[in-house]
């Protein structure tokens, strides 16, 4: 969607780790303090395809894609970490989230996945941002 649309579209990320997985709270961490180093997606595409997850593997994943780690290991002990994890898990519930992944277009739930549908949605806010620009 994002190649489609790189003018109009921009994805937000927010974390939700889920209590039945004990590492999605660290990895969600981990990854908040990736993106103090402005590389978020790169820690969030290595979490993902690591087989499985421990803190010697987060600490592997965060060397590889080439962070500080003296700032890492700051940053994931940080309260400020912490707090915008929990933001992040307040926004959920104001949402009604309660599973991963969950999708929205200008606050619209994404109920049908398919890149059609979800190019049809995107299309459909554009044109209301432009009727409303437009009056």
């Amino acid at each position: 969607m994002l190649e489609n649309n790189p003018e109009t579209v921009k994805i937000v990320f927010k974390h939700l780790p889920l209590r039945m997985h004990k590492m999605a709270q660290p990895a969600a961490i981990a990854a908040i303090a990736a993106q103090e180093q402005g590389k978020f997606w790169q820690m969030h595409d290595a979490l993902f395809t690591t087989p499985k997850l421990t803190t010697k593997s987060i600490e592997e994943a965060a060397t590889k894609i080439g962070l500080d780690m003296e700032k890492f290991k700051k940053d994931i002990k940080s309260p400020l970490t912490l707090q915008k994890l929990n933001k992040d898990l307040i926004s959920a519930q104001k949402a009604e989230v309660n599973g991963t992944p969950t999708l929205f277009i200008n606050g619209r739930r994404v109920q049908n996945r398919g890149s059609q549908a979800i190019q049809q949605m995107i299309d459909d806010e554009l044109a209301k941002a432009k009727t409303s620009a437009a009056n």
